[in-house]
């Protein structure tokens, strides 16, 4: 939310805004994938490596399908 703010409110500039949310937010998705992906004798889900790559790709073409529908229809009405 901060380079969110730096980004907007101060200008910060969207290469530099980009770079230092997935430096700040790549841990936090790493850790999460490992929790999915590790037996549950390890602490994980142990939905196992496919499994895990099959829900994050899902998600990001839900993600990616979502803005491009967003896009379509604001360009329409523009």
């Amino acid at each position: 939310m901060l380079v969110a703010v730096a980004h907007y409110r101060f200008r910060l500039g969207a290469v530099a805004a980009f770079w230092i949310a997935y430096v700040l937010t790549r841990p936090l998705g790493a850790s999460f994938g490992d929790w999915l992906s590790q037996s549950a004798a390890n602490g994980g889900l142990g939905w196992g490596t496919t499994i895990t790559s099959l829900v994050f790709l899902g998600a990001i073409l839900m993600l990616v399908a979502g803005m491009a529908l967003v896009g379509r229809s604001s360009t329409k009405n523009a």
